[in-house]
């Protein structure tokens, strides 16, 4: 069973703010977090933190003793939600195991924990070092221990510490990545599950260079078919796919088994808006939206704060003259927080758009009786396409999570949570997230509810025992 901890930058660096004071003491907070739980894995997302007052707290500089009644709110309401419950204390000395006193703690304080819980499901303890590095440990109502095994911070920077026992080596394909990211950025890549929705235009391209700069495991999620029209861009596609009409995941899986260079791959040739998706790419560590509509990116922009999910959303705009020319190409980058703003709050689309494509899929006598009476706008379906900047902008995609993973520029990566290209001027532009924080922040690290993300179209069937 493999275990994930998951947290936003912000709750981060909340967190380090309180159990670093600058005193060289030890400090709590208590946290309750969202599960995702697949065959398996189980992933636990912080959704509400408790900082444990230091006032109530007996800190040196090696222990911390409270009494745990002052999260009994917070107790309560992860028993009615099955929240897991996480503890989290500093070590400002950079001890980075757990103590003997540690061990007597946890298990003084879980056992009270399950006795308020209705499950037995795994609850966790974590420890900070100066830094902001986390390494945890679940507990279970036995009491129990085993190593959490990726703690992950999607904040301005990704964070990712891995406590797997065994680093796979690194290939000779990954040489010269090594050589300008750093040893630490490529065994990270070999250990991540990265999901790419979309697998034409900008994802093709996106898939073979994730796969070729060494990841552990592609999830592909695409519900289409080959086509003639789309063999100008989508990469290693032949006319033969196009004629056997053959799903456009499978042309990448294809590819990247042929590669040989030991990435996992998962096809699921569905819609992302199916139980079966959502459910795949939440254990995913990173997810990358190559799609063109607004349906698409509303939900995976809200399946990634459930989550807490790092977003890159990649776009591309061509629009012809109708005279042989073209009036636009750009194409553009945007990286989503979990609690940052949305893409509909950065203006990518509008509830308009949403709710033209929404129709459109639902119901299209409605949606094209409601177009002609011009009360909705229509959803442009077929723009042209050109693979050498599909290619481009999913290579900006890439170079952006690359910087977030091993920071190299002079600037911070805060300056860069939109990326622009404009082929027309020939210009790039980068620019700060300048939208506000949206009311969807109550939605970060909820994990898996019933129905999932709180939709109803994404309820699950009963199985009758």
């Amino acid at each position: 069973m493999v275990t994930k901890f998951r947290l936003t930058g912000r709750q981060h660096t909340q967190l380090e703010r309180h159990l670093f004071p600058g005193d060289g003491h030890e400090a709590v907070a208590v946290l309750a977090c969202g599960r995702s739980n697949a065959r398996d894995a189980t992933t636990l997302t912080a959704h509400e933190i408790f900082l444990v007052p230091h006032a109530s707290c007996r800190r040196s500089e090696v222990e911390v003793t409270w009494a745990p009644s002052c999260v009994v709110p917070l107790l309560e309401r992860a028993a009615r939600s099955n929240w897991a419950v996480i503890k989290i204390h500093s070590h400002p000395g950079g001890y980075s195991d757990f103590s003997d006193t540690d061990d007597r703690s946890d298990r003084d304080f879980f056992s009270s924990v399950y006795g308020w819980m209705d499950s037995d499901s795994l609850h966790c303890s974590a420890i900070m070092v100066p830094g902001g590095r986390i390494f945890a440990r679940t507990i279970d109502v036995q009491g129990r221990f085993a190593p959490v095994d990726l703690v992950s911070v999607a904040g301005t920077d990704l964070h990712f510490w891995s406590n797997y026992s065994e680093r796979q080596p690194h290939l000779g394909f990954v040489k010269r990545h090594a050589q300008l990211f750093g040893s630490d950025t490529v065994s990270r890549l070999r250990q991540l599950s990265i999901a790419v929705i979309g697998c034409s235009g900008t994802g093709s391209p996106l898939i073979e260079m994730l796969a070729r700069l060494g990841v552990g495991r592609l999830v592909l999620v695409d519900p289409d078919r080959v086509e003639d029209k789309n063999l100008n861009r989508i990469y290693n596609a032949t006319r033969e796919d196009a004629v056997m009409n053959r799903r456009k995941t499978e042309v990448m899986g294809r590819a990247i088994a042929r590669m040989g260079l030991g990435t996992e791959v998962q096809l699921l040739s569905v819609d992302l808006a199916t139980p079966e998706a959502v459910r795949a790419v939440a254990q995913c560590d990173v997810v990358f939206g190559c799609m063109d509509g607004a349906r698409g990116r509303s939900l995976l922009n809200r399946l990634a704060s459930y989550y807490s999910l790092p977003y890159f959303d990649l776009g591309v705009r061509l629009d012809a003259d109708g005279e042989g020319g073209i009036s636009e190409a750009a194409g553009a980058v945007h990286y989503i927080q979990p609690d940052s703003s949305s893409l509909r709050d950065r203006r990518v689309y509008s509830s308009d758009q949403l709710q033209s494509e929404a129709l459109q899929h639902s119901d299209r006598a409605e949606y094209e009786r409601q177009l002609r009476s011009r009360y909705i706008r229509g959803v442009n379906e077929d723009r042209p396409a050109v693979i050498s900047i599909n290619t481009q902008i999913a290579a900006t995609a890439v170079n952006e999570f690359l910087a977030r993973l091993h920071p190299y520029r002079y600037c911070s990566n805060e300056e860069f949570a939109v990326v622009r290209t404009s082929f027309i001027q020939g210009e790039h532009y980068h620019e700060e997230d300048r939208a506000p924080v949206p009311i969807s922040e109550r939605l970060v690290g909820l994990g898996d509810c019933d129905p999932l993300l709180g939709m109803p179209q994404l309820s699950e069937p009963v199985v009758p025992r």
